[in-house]
């Protein structure tokens, strides 16, 4: 077997269950992350009630619940190839109020001094939000291949 054989072997293998791969990840983590917020576990609670203290309707326990619920329904979403539009677009919908504490609490979200280029532990947590952005893209950009294929089949 040659290098070119196990190289064609691997590739394939990962185009095939890639963005799978991705797809449940994304689920997994939105239901998992999601639902520690409305059973009062999650380690994110105090940035993200921090983060809604100011917003009106609801206190900001009611937001955390209400956030929490969100991701797992986003988690869900994105765990059924027919819910993908619903994943994306609720997801598209949380992203300003993930990346707000960057600008809104640069205090917490990087060390002192050291902003924008040392994040603190809490700035780590949500500047890794650009891979699920980028995760979500690629699951997205999928959307279409289904159809498509059952057209020309």
């Amino acid at each position: 077997m040659s290098f070119d054989d196990v190289d064609r072997s691997i590739a394939t293998f990962m185009d095939r269950w890639g963005t799978w791969s991705l797809r449940v990840s994304l689920g997994i983590i939105f239901i998992w992350f999601g639902i520690l917020k409305p059973l009062g576990i999650s380690p994110a609670e105090p940035l993200v009630l921090a983060t809604v203290e100011w917003l009106p309707v609801l206190e900001p326990r009611g937001w955390l619940i209400l956030i929490g619920w969100w991701e797992v329904l986003i988690g869900a979403s994105f765990l059924f190839h027919r819910t993908l539009r619903l994943a994306i677009g609720l997801l598209v919908l949380q992203l300003g109020g993930t990346f707000l504490p960057l600008v809104a609490m640069p205090d917490v979200a990087f060390q002192a001094g050291r902003v924008p280029w040392a994040p603190t532990m809490e700035g780590q947590y949500i500047i890794k939000n650009l891979l699920i952005v980028s995760a979500a893209l690629v699951v997205g950009g999928t959307v279409r291949r289904r159809e498509a294929r059952r057209q020309a089949g």
